[in-house]
């Protein structure tokens, strides 16, 4: 880890913020959400946004996400995220993530959607043989270090690839993301929590740089 001191800012997420999701899973309304939506700011979202204002000066001003979920095309109609979620972009829909939720806390990174073209060139990237390869020693680096691969994929070949190509698991991405969890490890409730995430941030940083050169610039 780095030796930087912690932000004096940010104390960590109290142990009542896991507790307000446990209790949020049990009972998603809107009666509950207005009964304890002072804890929601006070354990959840404040610690949220003095986390990513102490990140910010490295890696840039993060998105804090809305508490409630669109209901509009989904079959759940429960109204409320069941985890508070912070995103700093590097391009679009490409970036840093930070999340707490009733399991605890986690960190990850990589593209979470990626329009036709954007997909169409980082899928170009990873057939080239040169950046293919540094993608792949990318991700063996982060799983090595205890990172876990994700992201949703095709079950079938995308069009114009073969299935035997050599890197066709990761053609098969539509999303990319490379993540771990704290879980409610003790230290997500203290200000070490800080230095963690900017640790592993950091060792997520070249797969952030590789993905932003394949997509457009952000609006």
């Amino acid at each position: 880890m780095s030796s930087s001191p912690p932000d004096p800012a940010f104390a960590g997420f109290p142990p009542a913020a896991l507790d307000f999701y446990d209790d949020l899973e049990l009972d998603n309304t809107r009666s509950f959400w207005e009964a304890h939506k002072q804890a929601y700011a006070d354990h959840v979202r404040a610690p949220m946004v003095a986390l990513t204002e102490a990140l910010a000066p490295e890696f840039g001003a993060a998105k804090v996400y809305r508490p409630y979920r669109d209901v509009r095309f989904s079959q759940d109609k429960t109204p409320y995220k069941e985890h508070q979620g912070a995103i700093v972009n590097a391009a679009p829909a490409t970036g840093w993530y930070v999340q707490v939720a009733a399991p605890g806390v986690r960190v990850g990174a990589g593209f979470y959607h990626a329009g036709g073209p954007d997909l169409a060139r980082i899928r170009a990237a990873i057939d080239t043989e040169h950046s293919g390869l540094e993608l792949e020693r990318i991700l063996r680096r982060l799983t090595a270090a205890g990172f876990e691969v994700g992201g949703e994929k095709l079950k079938t070949t995308p069009r114009g690839w073969s299935a035997d190509h050599p890197r066709i698991d990761l053609l098969r991405h539509k999303s990319l993301f490379v993540g771990r969890s704290y879980g409610f490890e003790p230290f997500v409730h203290t200000p070490e929590l800080l230095d963690r995430v900017r640790d592993d941030w950091r060792r997520l940083r070249p797969l952030v740089l590789w993905l932003s050169a394949r997509v457009g610039a952000l609006g």
